[in-house]
Order: structure tokens, then C-alpha cells, then sequence
């Protein structure tokens, strides 16, 4: 009797293994069901950041664009100061020769 239950007994066991190592190899063997969603996930990140180094790229040229814009104003401003600074030296310069002039008559 002890015999026959350790038979049954390792029958059972054996098929216990061939099932435990058959849903095993299913497991490994089957898709994730997933995919579809990980490449929509994916194809949504590379389109957000293709879009982004896009949005990026306009941003600095335009702030380059309104750079060399300021850079010529600027330069025009100061030119049209350091004019305007010259004039009122020379009206200056020009009283002050005036003055020097009646001072000796």
C-alpha cells in the first residue's frame, strides 16, 4: 500500500511540473498585451518632442531676429546722441570763442 501511494504520489508530482513548466513556457511565449498602447505612447513622445525642437528653433530665430533689430536700433540711437552731443559741443565751443573774443576788445 505504501508503494501504490507513493506512485500516485509521483505521478502527481510529475504532472504538476509538465503543467507548472507548460504555463510557464505560454507565459514567456505570449505578446505583451500592451504593445499597442507602449507604441501609441512612444509615437506620442516623438511627436511631442520633434514639435518641441520645432517650437524651440522659430523661438531663437525670432529672438535672434529681434536681437539684431534692438543692436541696429541701439546703434542708430547712439549714433543720432553722440550727433546731437557734437552739435551742442560746438555752439559750445563756439560761445565760449565768442566770449573769449569780446573779453579782449
Amino acid at each position: 500500500m505504501k508503494i501504490e501511494a507513493l506512485k500516485v504520489l509521483g505521478v502527481a508530482a510529475i504532472i504538476g511540473v509538465v503543467a507548472v513548466v507548460g504555463c510557464k513556457q505560454k507565459v514567456v511565449n505570449e505578446p505583451p498585451k500592451t504593445e499597442g498602447a507602449m507604441e501609441r505612447a512612444g509615437a506620442a513622445l516623438d511627436k511631442a518632442t520633434a514639435k518641441t525642437v520645432e517650437v524651440a528653433t522659430n523661438a531663437a530665430a525670432k529672438t535672434a531676429e529681434a536681437a539684431k533689430a534692438a543692436a541696429a536700433a541701439t546703434k542708430d540711437a547712439a549714433g543720432k546722441a553722440v550727433e546731437k552731443t557734437g552739435e551742442a559741443l560746438e555752439k559750445a565751443g563756439n560761445a565760449t570763442e565768442k566770449t573769449g573774443a569780446d573779453m579782449q576788445q
